[in-house]
């Protein structure tokens, strides 16, 4: 392991920080870090026997951390990143996207390919945090990182244009391509294009993507793009959207106010809101096709709807019915994914952070915060 950290900062030298401490402290980011960051900078999912760490929880980290302005947590969540998900070198490797236990209780990468969703977010982190903290090497790993994703999980496809494919391998059949709106941040992309106009090209047809797979205004977690240029069900997951869409609402819902189709986009993701409001709890289940609903979502769905709830006066009992809670039955301190989603939509909704019309990241380091 001590060989393995010695390469990696061999490979890119990252700059010597200083503690730096918010305007307003940040309970639950506190928390995060007491009950599933490792003191090395591993983010650990203890659902999984396995105490498993995966690309994505590394790159929610990351955010984290910069929304705190957390720099000590940020550059241990990104020194593990590189050298254990990343053959040692993030300027090179896109990370692993999944890293635990194997069945001989040995730690290693448990499956090699990367998720894209995770790479966005590293780079989109990297690139901010050398903007907001002035750290040039941040800047330019981020851009690196920012080339090979383009490299390798970018693809053209018919009748769509260029789109992110949700890892390098394992997606294009012979149906055609199977893709993911949650990965898709229309934030991350918009503020990729101040780096270079293809992600413009790509946030434009993300938006497209977005709106053609919710007629009913509710999103799939997956879907197939066909060797026709058409969409359909995903073959493996049909046209449910559960857990993973539930990240398409908390996107949308903290676009600014000047994001292109804004409007458009709050919208037509209304219906996900409006039967949150009348059942006064969101629904874990809905049918993209059909509308059909079903079940009761945990509170870390309440927490990634507040930004869309807020986005309406028409949803304001809504809006207070989720908080009130969230309040009332705090996210479990070692339920990971419910953790991260509040982490991003109470963070946003007490003001902590937000993202401008281009996607660049508004922290709230030197203004007044509310728990």
């Amino acid at each position: 392991m001590m060989r393995q950290m010695l390469v990696g900062l061999a490979s890119f030298a990252l700059p010597v920080l200083a503690t730096a401490a918010p305007a307003c402290a940040w309970p639950a980011w506190d928390r995060f870090k007491a009950e599933l960051v490792s003191v090395d900078g591993r983010v650990i999912d203890p659902s999984d026997e396995r105490l498993i760490t995966t690309s994505e929880g590394q790159s929610y980290g990351l955010f984290f951390a910069l929304v705190g302005n957390d720099r000590t947590t940020f550059d241990q969540l990104l020194r593990w990143t590189g050298n254990n998900l990343a053959e040692g070198d993030l300027a090179r490797h896109l990370p692993a996207w999944l890293w635990g236990r194997n069945g001989r209780q040995q730690w290693q990468v448990l499956d090699a390919n990367n998720a894209s969703d995770a790479d966005l977010w590293i780079a989109y982190s990297l690139l901010e945090a050398g903007r907001l903290w002035h750290e040039p090497a941040y800047t330019q790993l981020g851009q690196r990182l920012l080339w090979r994703i383009a490299a390798q999980t970018v693809r053209k496809l018919p009748g769509l244009g260029v789109m992110l494919l949700p890892g390098d391998y394992g997606f294009e059949t012979a149906q055609g391509t199977r893709l993911n709106p949650s990965y898709l941040p229309l934030q991350l992309l918009e503020r990729f294009s101040l780096v270079d106009p293809l992600w413009g090209e790509l946030a434009a047809n993300s938006r497209r993507l977005w709106l053609a797979s919710s007629p009913k205004g509710f999103a799939p977690d997956w879907l197939l793009w066909t060797q026709a240029g058409e969409l359909a069900a995903d073959p493996q997951h049909g046209s449910a959207g559960d857990y993973d869409a539930i990240r398409v609402y908390l996107w949308v819902g903290m676009l600014a106010n000047d994001a292109p189709q804004r409007a458009e986009l709050v919208a037509h993701y209304t219906p996900i809101a409006a039967l949150t409001t009348r059942d006064g709890l969101p629904p874990e289940r809905v049918d993209a096709h059909s509308g059909a609903a079903s079940g009761h979502g945990p509170t870390g769905f309440s927490a990634a709807l507040l930004p869309l709830l807020a986005a309406s006066s028409e949803q304001a009992a809504g809006l207070a019915a989720q908080r009130q809670r969230l309040q009332a039955q705090p996210v479990e301190a070692k339920a990971y994914y419910s953790q991260v989603l509040a982490l991003f939509g109470q963070g946003w909704d007490q003001g902590r952070y937000r993202f401008d019309g281009h996607g660049r990241l508004l922290p709230a380091w030197r203004a007044p915060c509310n728990e």
